[in-house]
């Protein structure tokens, strides 16, 4: 059994080491970042408020850190880590307020460390990982903001909704159990609602930037998100095969976290208390969320896709805790505690082993090595920085993070063709036989990808 004043000391012990474990291991085994840290850092280039897939946070955040370290890669897994340990940080937060022994706040953030979201995944940055701090951060100013009402709690809550939505738009799901909690309690949270109304005056404030910019480019990020779901695809079958899918995924990825917690469990039995305040809220921030998407499915025939669902679990923990907190036996915890090492050094061998030995992953993409020959290129043909990359976000995003004068990447020219100079340096990336054939400039081909040089000769 844990000292009760060593609590404290063992949280941040494990903070500590979930980000110096993760930062390190795919900095030393990664020889390229992966895909969606590379089309971050791509959107970063030419920051806007809004992009061909997603809302811009992630673009803001990885751009900052390029501003701050370059291209180190290790800056970019250590950024993952920073946003996956703060989510943790107020996971525990929100914890000690629910529980009066720290002992279950403790164990509700290691059983974490069970869900393939919390560790697998986390070396790359993208908008999943980009919400998982302002869905923590929502969670815990509304949950103050309910009991307390104090302004400063509801600024802050609106301000992190409009980070998490602008991470990604699925953060809508948080946002709607919310709103349906306050609706069911509606008599009891009189008094909170102007302040509630002043959240989300202050939340949509903050989004008319990316709103403006929706309108402006045809809402392309919602009509990305409805193809990724497959809904163009029509067939009735949908309606019963995604959903039942999605919960077998689910299922599959949820099992070391209940192994954790069934070690620590006298019996299987629980008695909700809907009565009881926590257990309301508990319920509805977990479970409303990831029913409304589990319906969402089931009426449209969506396709859930499995890394969607990487916040939604974040306080799993403090749920399943708190209902069978009658049921379980400290006097097992030393099980829990093997389970617990035992998953948070395996889960990083595997990720280590896996990076070893499979060859063919993005993050093998020799990325600085192809960054090179075309500068070298470059050089030998031209007198100008390169300014400016065209292509899609991965070769043309490699070439952008990677060479040392950071050109803007584009995916397309569209309207622009007429302000561009040979002046600016162009590198335009894609099919290397089209590009050959109506090249202009130099061509040069590091398979499979062509590269067409427009600079200014020497």
């Amino acid at each position: 059994m844990i000292i009760k004043k060593n609590i404290n000391k063992i949280f941040y012990l494990f903070i500590f080491s979930h980000l110096f474990l993760w930062t390190l291991i795919p900095s030393l085994s990664n020889l390229n970042l992966p895909l969606d840290t590379i089309e971050a850092l791509a959107w970063g280039s030419n920051l806007d408020w809004g992009f061909n897939k997603h809302p811009p946070f992630s673009a803001f955040a990885t751009e900052l850190f390029y501003f701050i370290f370059g291209s180190n890669d290790w800056s970019y897994y250590f950024l993952s880590q920073i946003f996956v340990v703060i989510s943790f940080f107020f996971v525990w937060k929100f914890s000690n307020e629910i529980f009066e022994d720290q002992i279950y706040s403790l164990l509700s953030v290691l059983i974490l460390s069970g869900i393939y979201f919390f560790n697998f995944t986390t070396p790359e940055f993208n908008v999943n990982i980009s919400q998982l701090p302002f869905w923590a951060l929502c969670v815990y100013f509304f949950h103050k903001g309910i009991n307390l009402n104090k302004k400063i709690d509801w600024v802050l809550f609106g301000i992190f909704s409009s980070l998490g939505f602008l991470s990604k738009y699925l953060f809508i799901y948080l946002l709607a159990a919310f709103f349906i909690y306050l609706i069911f309690n509606l008599k009891r949270f009189k008094k909170i609602i102007p302040n509630y109304i002043l959240s989300l005056i202050i939340s949509l404030i903050l989004l008319l930037p990316h709103f403006f910019w929706l309108f402006e480019n045809n809402f392309i990020t919602i009509f990305y998100g409805l193809n990724r779901t497959g809904l163009t695809e029509f067939n009735i079958l949908n309606h019963l095969l995604n959903p039942l899918i999605f919960l077998t995924k689910q299922l599959v990825i949820l099992t070391p976290f209940f192994l954790m917690f069934l070690a620590i469990i006298k019996k299987f039995q629980f008695n909700i208390d809907y009565k009881n305040k926590k257990n309301l809220f508990l319920i509805s921030i977990n479970l409303i969320p990831i029913s409304l998407i589990l319906a969402t499915s089931i009426i449209t025939g969506a396709k859930i896709r499995t890394m969607w669902m990487t916040p939604f679990y974040l306080f799993l923990g403090v749920l399943i805790l708190e209902i069978f907190r009658k049921n379980i036996d400290l006097k097992k915890i030393k099980k829990f505690y093997f389970l617990f090492l035992f998953f948070f050094i395996l889960t990083p061998l595997i990720y280590l082993g896996v990076s070893t030995i499979d060859k063919t992953k993005r993050t093998d993409y020799p990325g600085k090595e192809i960054s090179r020959l075309v500068q070298n290129k470059w050089d030998d043909n031209f007198i100008n920085d390169i300014k400016i990359v065209i292509g899609d976000e991965w070769s043309a995003g490699n070439l952008s993070y990677h060479l040392n004068s950071r050109p803007t990447w584009l995916n397309d020219l569209k309207d622009k063709v007429s302000s561009i100079t040979e002046d600016q340096g162009v590198i335009y990336t894609g099919n290397p036989i089209v590009l050959k054939k109506i090249c202009p400039g130099v061509f040069g081909e590091i398979k499979p990808v062509g590269y067409c040089m427009i600079g200014k000769k020497r």
